[in-house]
């Protein structure tokens, strides 16, 4: 069933999902602080694809086969990208000495902003690219070179002591020796005054500027309906910070992952500077997007389980 240009139902649905999911994230299973646990990361993980997944099967039936592939190939390249986050999180976090058990509430808030800011980058991306159709070469050509970027310099650079936001705050406001629970603000000895947690939150959102300028224009060149775009963006994000606490750990042993995402950004940078003479059918972005995220998972695995062997025949003879 195809209903042509009528996409309000799906809008409707779209934020009901997303007030009630936040809404029980946490009121209800957050609204106290404490350490995730990777069984909980896991269920949370599974319980938002799930949801991702359940919604692009409604654009399936409702607005027809093209464009539920146009929101399952976005998806996945804003999940994939979205990937480099939990590396500088965890930078971050190290380097403010963030309780584990705050975590969750500056990654909420966190996101809370970054839909804000998604929202504003693909409304000028699609208003730039519906006015000056030359704007896509200036769009692929960026993607290409932050593909260079990555391949070249591998890990993203957080200097904290230089972040403006930082710099800014401490200039203006006075900052607690330490962290105060849960609060963002507290008030001591008369002074209202910004606790370290307000001040790691806002270094997230800060970054999340950076990631946004590739990841915006990445699935852009996958389609520019702003409600596919938005939509996929924000499943993608949302289940996020589960997959931060489920793959901390691990995410170090995709070797490959730079590489991978660098491949990616390759590919739909080519997609935007070639559009004018070929126009990339769905499907065949949609596998190719697919088979650089296998290759990538398949070649990390390998690799690690080579260092694996290498490692026990070490420390066997």
């Amino acid at each position: 069933m195809y209903f042509p240009d009528n996409t309000l139902l799906l809008w409707v649905a779209f934020g009901v999902i997303v007030l009630v999911m936040l809404s029980i994230d946490l009121g209800v299973f957050h609204r106290r602080a404490h350490v995730v646990q990777v069984k909980e990361a896991a269920i949370w993980s599974v319980t938002w694809i799930g949801l991702s997944l359940l919604f692009n099967l409604g654009v399936f039936l409702w607005l027809g086969n093209e464009k539920g592939l146009e929101f399952l190939t976005s998806y996945l390249i804003e999940k994939s990208l979205s990937l480099d986050n939990i590396f500088i999180w965890v930078v971050i976090f190290s380097d403010f000495a963030l309780p584990d058990r705050y975590q969750h509430r500056v990654l909420f808030y966190g996101i809370l902003g970054a839909l804000i800011l998604r929202g504003v980058f693909i409304a000028m991306g699609v208003t730039l690219l519906n006015s000056f159709h030359w704007v896509v070469y200036i769009f692929g050509a960026f993607l290409i070179f932050t593909a260079l970027r990555l391949l070249l310099h591998r890990n993203r650079a957080v200097l904290l002591d230089r972040n403006p936001v930082v710099l800014i705050v401490r200039r203006f406001f006075p900052i607690t020796s330490g962290y105060n629970g849960q609060s963002f603000l507290v008030v001591e000895n008369g002074r209202r005054m910004v606790t370290p947690l307000l001040l790691v939150l806002l270094v997230v959102e800060s970054t999340d500027i950076v990631f946004a300028l590739d990841s915006v224009p990445a699935v852009l060149a996958v389609t520019r309906d702003p409600f596919i775009v938005y939509t996929s963006n924000v499943f993608a994000i949302l289940g996020l910070r589960a997959l931060f606490f489920l793959l901390t750990d691990v995410l170090h042993r995709v070797r490959y992952l730079k590489v991978g995402l660098a491949l990616l950004l390759s590919f739909v940078g080519a997609k935007m500077l070639l559009s004018n003479f070929y126009e990339f059918p769905i499907l065949l972005s949609l596998g190719v997007i697919l088979g650089i995220l296998v290759a990538t998972v398949l070649a990390s695995y390998l690799k690690y389980l080579q260092e694996a062997k290498i490692g026990q025949q070490s420390a066997g003879g």
